[in-house]
């Protein structure tokens, strides 16, 4: 006797999951460069990750991509090509001398007092991020520990303090705190980074591919 048939199937398959995109401060440059590669943001879940430990949540695998900027050195994670540019700026309190200038120099920074390295941050890519001198030679007091983004604004709110860091983070900042453009560094490169070791989801696959075919 034949055996029967299989029954027919009456529910519809689950959709994937969506991508987990580690990203820390604003979504704005994430969902620009989804949007950009030609994907949907609903398709992806933008997780923030601690800047003290960046690679934490690719390494315990509860994201599958994340955004970082410059070049990485780390044995066990994989980048993209550039997929976008960050202009740098000067995160400043609203009273600072800084504060109401449509751009400043990075020699300007240097007399007040800056941010250093956190945690386990790569230190080669916090010396592009905050570099340790200007390009006239003159060091920059990375003094103040770098935290979270509110422990960054309570510090930048109450002192006369700067952090060298990107325009993206503009869209996070609170009426009292400014992001003033940096004319003299050069924008940085912008890349996704995953585990090498690690295959991609098919849908995290194709955003990386996506953004990279598609990057301004």
């Amino acid at each position: 006797m034949p055996p029967a048939p299989p029954a027919p199937t009456t529910g519809k398959q689950a959709p994937p999951r969506p991508v987990r995109l580690g990203i820390h401060g604003a979504s704005h440059l994430a969902a620009r460069i989804v949007t950009g590669a030609g994907h949907r943001p609903q398709d992806v879940d933008f997780v923030p990750y601690d800047v003290a430990e960046p690679f934490r949540p690719l390494r315990e695998h509860t994201v599958d991509v994340m955004i970082v900027k410059y070049g990485l050195q780390e044995p066990d994670v994989a980048v993209s090509g550039p997929v976008a540019h960050d202009g740098r700026a000067l995160i400043v309190g609203a009273g600072h001398p800084l504060a109401d200038r449509a751009s400043v120099s990075i020699e300007e920074a240097a007399p007040y007092d800056a941010f250093s390295c956190p945690g386990q941050f790569p230190p080669y890519v916090w010396d592009l991020v905050v570099p340790p001198r200007t390009p006239a030679g003159v060091p920059l007091r990375r003094v103040h520990p770098m935290t979270t983004v509110e422990g960054m604004v309570e510090i930048l709110a109450t002192t006369h303090a700067v952090h060298v860091s990107f325009q993206s983070l503009d869209a996070v900042l609170p009426p009292h705190i400014r992001a003033v453009p940096i004319h003299d560094l050069p924008p940085a490169p912008v890349t996704l980074a995953w585990l090498r070791d690690t295959p991609l989801t098919p849908r995290a696959a194709a955003l990386v591919a996506d953004a990279e075919r598609n990057a301004p």
